[in-house]
């Protein structure tokens, strides 16, 4: 353990311990430099005496460093301070999904969908730097206040093999979300953390995990062999669009998955659309018999043999080696003199800022600098810029290239809209989370109802702009629900005892006054007269004054 107070490189103070896993401990810490608060990863002794390890550990995390989105946990340093091997990430402030599912169980659809696209919108963006994540779980997510996800640990996770998988207590919480092509002991791929993706997002729906063990073997082989519970069997109330989102990730054979992250992004922009509630269930295309990417099982015995005998043939190879090294070494020296050392003498440029032009307007204006522009343009929805207009560039404005670099550009396909429904009858929490989950500001009002009426909490009653509306993310819906309140009953013919008027001021925050009275016509115990009208209002700190029949000669 590191104490507190401790400098790592002689510029990351210690201030507490955050957090202990099977790879590494957590702290959080100063960065005296910069004044700012970090999160400080170092390597557990054991894992840094495995030099091999190590060098993996570092030249991932340095690649992960170079992943820039708002959903992704910023690596800023990488390192190692007398033996201790450390990452220095962005600290931020939260919970883990883990926690937030163990607290409130199965989460509410628009949450889920809203949490999965900015999963969803994360991985792609690593995978389009070729970075794989390999440990995509809740534990490695954290829900920050405002809602925003953020994931951690990307290309750092170590691929688990057979004696990793007998220690139940350091792999038990990533072996839940284990691809079935990884407990088979193949290499992690895209379509690896696809299926991870898929299990988390059956979390998220479900509130448990899908497949469960005594031992992480168990549970891997089940990830191989056991067909995924159906969703919509147990819960007729979730839409077949949901679970089909899941069982095209989670399929076993990776050649019936999304083929990119992007794809599964994509689809569930729309999955809570009402035509697709009922759409048909995914059917897949390949045998879910066949867990290898590339090759059938009755093709795997072939491979092995190939791969003795290239074995065998080793030796015969070298000379074949050898010379393929000279003739790979030649074709190196003529590119680096014919494409690579004509570079060096391209004059710099940079990036122009282009923004808020036309595409014809910006491809003029990086063509005088010298610049080439991609034929294929990015299309994004945007609130700031107008249709047609450009919003960035890649690489970025500001930044200096050589001159022929190939400019891509991003334009605005203008303010995304979102149709309003009948709201009217719908739970208006669920209907809240939708909206602001689609950049809509909700308002709530509340209409006084008598608790005699026909009316139930959290119902939406009205709402102020008509179905059919198209409005744009910013825009505010006021959304009326009834605020329910007691009102007084008529206590004499009612027959309320006075056990029963005391208990009702208690429960309502009332004073109470009582009067008895004799009558010769009233049965004794009767109330004959209160100051509250039947049916008016019950407020706090009121008081109620009631007569009661009394024939005693004594008062109260």
């Amino acid at each position: 353990m590191i104490a507190k107070g401790q400098k790592i490189n002689d510029r990351y103070e210690i201030i507490r311990s955050i957090g202990e896993g099977g790879m590494a401990n957590v702290y959080l810490a100063k960065d005296i430099i910069l004044n700012r608060l970090v999160a400080v990863k170092i390597l557990r002794g054991d894992l840094a005496e495995d030099e091999k390890f190590v060098r993996r550990f570092q030249r991932e995390a340095i690649a992960a460093s170079s992943l820039n989105h708002p959903n992704i946990v910023e690596v800023y340093d990488v390192g190692e301070d007398e033996g201790k091997y450390f990452i220095v990430m962005e600290y931020v402030e939260g919970k883990t999904l883990k926690s937030l599912i163990k607290k409130r169980g199965a989460l509410t659809l628009p949450e889920v969908v809203d949490i999965m696209l900015q999963l969803t919108s994360a991985i792609a963006h690593a995978h389009e730097s070729y970075i794989i994540h390999r440990d995509i779980k809740p534990q490695n997510v954290i829900i920050m206040e405002d809602g925003r996800v953020k994931v951690m640990d990307f290309g750092i996770a170590a691929q688990l093999n057979s004696n990793e998988l007998t220690q139940t207590n350091s792999v038990m919480g990533t072996v839940y979300y284990l691809p079935p092509e990884q407990a088979n002991g193949t290499a992690a791929t895209v379509k690896s953390d696809i299926y991870s993706l898929g299990i988390l997002m059956y979390e998220l729906v479900v509130g448990r995990v899908p497949f469960k063990g005594d031992s992480p073997v168990e549970v891997a082989i089940k990830h191989m062999k056991t067909p995924l519970p159906s969703i919509t069997d147990a819960y007729p109330e979730i839409p077949q669009s949901i679970e089909n989102v899941i069982l095209k990730a989670c399929a076993k054979n990776p050649q019936n998955r999304y083929k990119t992250v992007q794809d599964m992004h994509d689809d569930l922009l729309t999955v809570l659309d009402k035509e697709r509630f009922n759409e048909p269930k995914v059917k897949y295309l390949y045998s879910e018999d066949e867990i290898d990417d590339d090759m059938p099982r009755e093709k795997r015995s072939d491979r092995n043999k190939l791969k003795e005998e290239k074995r065998k043939n080793k030796k015969m190879n070298k000379a074949l080696i050898i010379i393929g090294a000279i003739i790979l070494a030649l074709a190196l020296v003529m590119t680096f003199i014919m494409f690579i050392y004509p570079r060096f003498f391209k004059a710099e440029v940079e990036v122009p800022d282009v923004t808020d032009m036309t595409v014809s307007q910006a491809e003029d204006v990086l063509k005088e600098k010298g610049l080439e522009v991609n034929s294929k343009t990015k299309k994004e929805n945007n609130d700031e810029f107008d249709k047609g207009k450009v919003i960035e560039t890649d690489p970025e404005i500001g930044r200096t290239v050589k001159e022929g670099t190939k400019v891509t550009l991003t334009v605005s396909k203008g303010s995304k809209k979102y149709e309003i429904e009948d709201y009217t009858g719908q739970n208006y929490y669920e209907v809240k989370a939708k909206l602001e989950a689609a950049g809509l500001e909700v308002d709530t009002d509340e209409e006084d109802i008598a608790d005699t009426e026909d009316a139930e909490e959290n119902v939406i009653l009205s709402q102020d702009v008509q179905p059919g509306t198209l409005l744009a993310k910013g825009d505010i819906i006021t959304l009326t629900i009834p605020n329910i309140y007691t009102t007084y009953p008529d206590f004499g013919k009612e027959n309320y005892t006075e056990v029963d008027v005391r208990s009702f001021c208690e429960d309502n925050d009332l004073a109470l006054e009582i009067n008895y009275q004799a009558s010769d016509t009233e049965k004794e115990g009767t109330i004959i007269y209160q100051n509250m009208s039947p049916g008016t209002m019950v407020r706090d700190g009121a008081t109620l004054k009631v007569t009661i029949v009394k024939n005693e000669s004594e008062g109260e």
